[in-house]
């Protein structure tokens, strides 16, 4: 669940290098640390060459098993002078920066809904007997247990130690008190002894903590006693049923910042919109029916307007997505720089079950971006081709996966 450059001053130093896995720690708190210049040994902090190729590069995939409306998302025209679509219009500030498919399927992948467990393997046929899967599935298509709270994923970042110690930061947490209180000593000695770069990096990363921690009070998600573990797809939070959107945010916001401090390099997020109930749109939208029962709309005028505001919401969920990353600065370069998001679903179109011209969005990563690369719809084009695309960008050695039959066509590194 998963931000103009200047031209950067460089000097040699001989002291010594910041692990890059030290942790700040206090009682029932071990609090990860950004990525900081102070991290890379002297000769490379003088090399700009070899300090780019130090940082790692990440991937977030999220699937939206509910699809989008496609007359909405696809744009009519193709190449890189197309005009947005309407909900593309949503993500104009960021268009320069995504590359937007049509046209595009997992070969062989059919069943509807059940395709939701393939949309980042491509296994083929999720409906029958003797299917087989990988990833995030057991090898018999049984989804692995998941982090379904955002206070989870948090606890696992940040607050570790005894149960007793544990408890005792949740409650405070609950109170209102940062994580920061317990590790404030360390964290002011370690701001003197960095450069400006890495303090005002630090000073950052600080501010984002607080200000997840206050969104994740005012959700009221601090619980002490977890749910149990499920091995089906992610459900909400009963606590909160119609809060999808604003867990939705909480997501993005901790894989911002599992990204930022190098916790994890690659994480994927399903939004299960399949099990989710009447949601709460913020009063914007009044909402009558649930999410899955307005994607079979049948054409139904009421539920499309309310389907629309749905989808909407998660473009701008997404744009606020983009300019977070954006605003995390590693050296020359953004954690946007350094992130592929892809975006998409299991479905071409929810309300018919199709698996075919799936709606398909890839954000960051270094590629060559603002355009669109349209397909035939009828005969559409192996999306595991993007895949291996991605993969090598992450620099894994790798030219086939799936059943894809090489890198993804018009799709160009920076």
């Amino acid at each position: 669940m998963h931000p103009a450059p200047t031209v950067p001053a460089f000097r040699v130093s001989t002291q010594r290098a910041v692990s890059r896995r030290r942790f700040l720690r206090g009682a029932g708190v071990a609090m990860s640390l950004p990525f900081l210049d102070s991290m890379l040994p002297a000769f490379a902090r003088a090399d700009a060459t070899a300090k780019r190729k130090a940082k790692p590069r990440r991937m977030l995939a999220v699937c939206n098993n509910l699809g989008l409306l496609p007359d909405q998302f696809f744009p009519k025209e193709t190449g890189r002078g197309y005009a947005l679509s309407p909900y593309l219009e949503t993500l104009r500030v960021h268009r320069d920066d995504f590359t937007v498919f049509s046209g595009v399927w997992h070969p062989d992948v059919d069943a509807g809904h059940p395709a939701d467990i393939c949309f980042l393997t491509a296994a083929p046929r999720p409906g029958s007997g003797g299917f087989r899967n990988t990833i995030s599935w057991t090898a018999s298509g049984v989804l692995i247990p998941c982090e379904e709270k955002a206070s989870d994923v948090f606890r696992r970042l940040f607050v570790q130690g005894s149960p007793a110690e544990v408890a005792a930061q949740v409650r405070k947490l609950a109170q209102g008190r940062s994580i920061l209180d317990a590790v404030g000593g360390q964290a002011r000695d370690l701001q003197r002894s960095v450069g400006a770069r890495d303090r005002d990096r630090l000073d950052q990363y600080f501010t984002s903590v607080r200000e997840l921690e206050q969104r994740l009070q005012a959700t009221r998600e601090w619980e002490t006693r977890p749910k149990p573990r499920v091995t089906a797809s992610v459900p909400l939070d009963p606590a909160s049923p119609k809060a999808y959107m604003d867990k939705v945010k909480l997501m993005y916001d901790m894989a911002r910042l599992a990204f930022q401090t190098d916790s994890t390099r690659s994480i994927s997020l399903l939004l299960d919109s399949v099990n989710s109930p009447t949601i709460d749109l913020d009063h914007e939208v009044k909402i009558t029916d649930g999410y899955h029962n307005l994607s079979h709309h049948g054409r139904s005028e009421a539920k499309i307007s309310q389907l629309k505001a749905i989808d909407q919401w998660h473009m701008r969920l997404l744009s606020d997505l983009f300019n977070d990353l954006k605003a995390v600065r590693e050296d020359d370069e953004t954690l946007f720089d350094r992130t592929m998001v892809l975006y998409g679903s299991n479905l071409g179109n929810a309300n018919t079950h199709v698996t075919t011209n799936l709606p398909t969005l890839l954000a960051g990563g270094g590629f060559r971006h603002g355009q669109h690369l349209g397909f035939d719809r009828t005969h559409n084009y192996p999306l595991p081709n993007l895949f291996v695309s991605m993969l090598q960008r992450m620099g894994i050695e790798a030219d086939k996966f799936a059943t894809s039959t090489g890198t993804m066509r018009g799709l160009e590194l920076t």
